[in-house]
């Protein structure tokens, strides 16, 4: 007998009442209880066969599995494969498929040069990078959802880090959309796209007819994928007209670049930026120039682009990058080597973002959100723990001069419960380009929020403090899958849970206020409000202006 949904439920007692949520709302309180029992712990939690986790898409249907009853769905192609003549083109549209097709595991991951992962490194032990294949055929998203019901559920993007270079959509355990999409009624998705010289290649100067486009198909692939999910995620239970899209790092880039671009109006209607901003694309004169180097290093003329679809990923990938390294040596030190979004005026402004006050941008909502100590420079090295503030001064001197004592005494003066050592990681870390980023953003009419993450890991001896990819896991109810970030337990989740809130809210009414959370004032460039997120919340104006203020 085939099991029908209502039958499914019925028989594993996964029902809404089973994750002791009942109907959300945008002011549900969150409690221990809710995400530590989400589930039926005590029945089977995994079910997948014949008749279930099936959706139909524009292109065919696809089957996933329920995991404690979250519907997941992993590599549904938003997009054809790239490689071949698709390469440096911008993204078309997958192929019809006739069976039902499985959607179990992870698509491949963009080609890139991936992070170390020898038994040797820390870095794999904390942030135990999840990779698998590489290759070009790499436009896939994943989705988590609470139901397949048509119900309107807000959904939420996660666009990932790696500068515009490396990464994918599930590197972090800490990505996982599971819990988030549990706790909030919310549909998750996350995705892959091209990277570095393969999304990020311009060779409109040499052949703009052709490959106009080519210096900005990885932000194409990522509208690409908005695109789809405008137009089948209702069939997951999503509502097409309350996406959010949020990143971290390069994804937070992302997020501002999606924010700015004519083709994802409609598309995206708030975003979150986490650690990452942007307020301009790259500049084509050198990235033109960047793709007449590369042409040069394949030993190919002006009309002989398309020979670079042919070879093989990785012998195209090496040649651009040693292409890159001789106009380093020419003087042109590009932004991210060259390979990333660039203001080619069509897909991308040129000029600020956020300064047209035209009516073809997006012009969404945005939270900006950095850390404490995103680049703690003690982080593997023990024996800075004890510097003292005469040997910070000199540590900056290089870049800051004769301002760095004047710098440290200012960031001591305002922080006077900071160590030496997380002075230093304040001043390296220091919060101008997210304020810089917000007050562009305040030129358009929609709302801006700022905030600044400060809970500090306890592992390695604390010193890897409130660094760079550590609130990722709190926004997403990930603390403990990210236990190599958060140490695991209650202290990190007490957080968490408001955060999750905050952003659950932020999705639902486009305000992040919430009643865990102290009234979060909307940014402005006088005061500066900022949510201070620690194990104490608190909302602050602009807590650091008058030392960044000697930054220059």
């Amino acid at each position: 007998m085939e099991i029908n949904r209502r039958n499914f439920f019925e028989h594993a007692g996964l029902g809404l009442a089973a994750f002791g949520l009942g109907a959300f709302s945008p002011a549900y309180a969150f409690t221990k209880d809710n995400i530590n029992k989400p589930y039926n712990a005590e029945g089977q939690q995994l079910f997948i066969g014949k008749d279930i986790a099936i959706v139909q898409t524009m292109y065919g249907k696809v089957k996933g599995f329920v995991l404690r009853n979250i519907f997941t769905f992993r590599g549904i192609p938003y997009g054809d494969d790239t490689s071949g003549e698709n390469r440096f083109m911008p993204p078309k549209e997958p192929k019809p498929w006739e069976d039902v097709r499985p959607a179990v595991f992870y698509g491949n991951s963009a080609p890139q040069d991936i992070y170390d992962r020898s038994p040797e490194s820390y870095s794999a032990f904390v942030d135990h990078w999840n990779y698998d294949e590489l290759g070009e055929d790499c436009l896939r998203l994943n989705v988590w959802t609470p139901s397949l019901e048509r119900k309107k559920r807000p959904v939420l993007v996660w666009l990932h880090g790696g500068g515009f270079a490396r990464g994918n959509g599930i590197e972090q355990d800490g990505y996982n959309g599971e819990n988030i999409s549990r706790a909030g009624d919310i549909v998750f998705c996350s995705i892959n796209h091209r990277l570095g010289p393969f999304g990020f290649s311009d060779f409109s100067g040499v052949d703009q007819k052709k490959f106009g486009n080519s210096g900005n198909v990885g932000m194409l692939d990522i509208v690409a994928a908005l695109k789809w999910i405008n137009e089948n995620i209702e069939n997951f239970g999503g509502d097409p007209d309350n996406v959010t899209v949020m990143g971290q790092s390069g994804g937070g880039a992302k997020v501002c670049n999606i924010a700015a671009m004519p083709a994802a109006k409609g598309l995206v209607h708030k975003g979150i930026a986490l650690s990452g901003s942007a307020v301009e694309g790259g500049n084509q004169e050198y990235t033109r120039k960047l793709g007449e180097y590369i042409l040069e290093e394949a030993g190919l003329g002006k009309h002989e682009v398309h020979k670079l679809q042919e070879i093989p990923w990785n012998e195209y990938y090496d040649l651009a990058y040693r292409a890159s390294e001789k106009i380093k040596e020419k003087g042109l030190n590009m932004n991210r080597g060259g390979f990333g979004p660039i203001a080619d005026g069509i897909n991308i402004p040129k000029g600020n973002y956020f300064k047209t006050g035209k009516n073809e941008q997006p012009d969404i909502p945005l939270i900006f959100c950095t850390t404490f100590h995103e680049w703690n420079p003690n982080r593997d090295n023990p024996g800075l723990e004890n510097i003292s503030l005469i040997e910070v001064a000199e540590k900056i001197a290089d870049r800051y001069g004769e301002k760095s004592i004047d710098i440290v005494n200012a960031y001591a003066n305002l922080f006077p419960e900071a160590t030496p050592m997380e002075i230093w990681a304040l001043v390296v870390s220091n919060r101008q380009t997210v304020v810089h980023a917000a007050n562009q953003k305040l030129k358009q009419q929609s709302s801006v929020y700022m905030a600044w993450f400060g809970w500090e890991s306890p592992l390695f001896d604390h010193r890897h403090r409130a660094f760079h990819c550590i609130d990722i896991s709190f926004w997403l109810l990930n603390t403990d899958k990210m236990i190599t970030h958060t140490g695991g337990g209650q202290r990190p989740l007490q957080l968490s849970m408001r955060m999750a809130q905050s952003l659950i809210n932020f999705m639902y009414k486009g305000s992040p206020n919430c009643e865990n959370l102290p009234a979060w004032a909307e940014y402005t460039s006088e005061q500066g409000e900022t949510m201070v997120l620690n194990d104490k919340c608190e909302l602050k104006n602009d807590p650091d202006r008058a030392a960044r203020a000697h930054l220059g």
